[in-house]
């Protein structure tokens, strides 16, 4: 099976509701396309390094998966170019060391988030 990690960002006029519904429909084709959804991760609005279509803001979501398809990632770019809600996106494949190293910070995240 492939790693996979995709970084995207929302647009800051969503909702709540709306940012829910994009982000539930990455899920769901990965889910379509027999994806295993390692980790997500929600972090939240941040300001942008430079305005994109004129906004500073955006709504960062990061998915970590596994896949056996390898035409998982051109069908998941087309879904995200479709998709006005999404201003930027990005899709990297781990390699052994990207898979080491995000399990890592994952359990990083964790007693970080137990001990506070």
């Amino acid at each position: 099976m492939t790693h996979y990690e995709t970084v995207f960002i929302l647009t800051p006029v969503l909702s709540d509701a709306q940012v829910e519904e994009a982000v539930k429909k990455v899920e769901d084709f990965l889910a379509e396309n027999q994806a295993e959804i390692v980790a997500k991760e929600n972090w939240g609005l941040k300001k942008l390094a430079y305005p994109i279509q004129n906004k500073r803001n955006g709504f960062y979501h990061l998915f970590e998966f596994k896949s056996e398809n390898n035409e998982i990632v051109a069908g998941l770019e087309l879904m995200f170019k479709r998709d006005e809600r999404v201003i930027r996106y990005l899709t990297v494949k781990l390699d052994k060391h990207g898979v080491d190293w995000a399990e890592k910070r994952r359990t990083k995240l964790k007693s970080q988030k137990s001990n506070a």
